[in-house]
């Protein structure tokens, strides 16, 4: 009998994870819109160039913010995830753009990154951002 409830278990936990998955999105899916990544490189302008540089490259121990260096640290995390390291700069004032704002910022870099935009803004929302998977390539 517990054999039988171990396997009940286990297929229990398949099917939810199976599930789960169904409101995974990449960054392909057209999470952001062109307005919002508009704002955003305004923003990036006036807050991230000066240590990222203005093709988001990098400069010297700021780390690129695209291209393939990016993504050997990002890829296949949550945009969550980056969205909480972006909330962490500049390092002299972190935390200093809203929620909505670094959701801008994120989106401008989406932009830059080749992601195509969509009709919906990218939701500041810890649940909205933790459904999106960075992806360099379209799965």
């Amino acid at each position: 009998m517990s054999r039988q409830i171990a396997i009940a278990a286990a297929l229990s936990i398949a099917l939810s994870a199976i599930g789960a998955g169904q409101d995974q999105v990449t960054v392909w899916d057209r999470v952001y819109t062109i307005e919002q990544a508009d704002r955003g490189e305004k923003l990036y302008a006036a807050t991230c160039a000066q240590c990222h540089g203005d093709g988001m490259a990098g400069i010297e121990a700021a780390p690129a913010l695209t291209g393939l260096t990016f993504y050997d640290k990002w890829e296949g995390e949550t945009v969550q995830a980056l969205f909480d390291r972006m909330r962490t700069m500049p390092p002299d004032k972190p935390g200093s753009l809203t929620r909505p704002q670094t959701a801008d910022v994120l989106a401008h870099m989406l932009r830059v990154g080749g992601y195509p935009a969509g009709d919906t803004a990218l939701e500041p929302t810890a649940g909205a951002l933790a459904r999106v998977r960075l992806r360099m390539y379209r799965p």
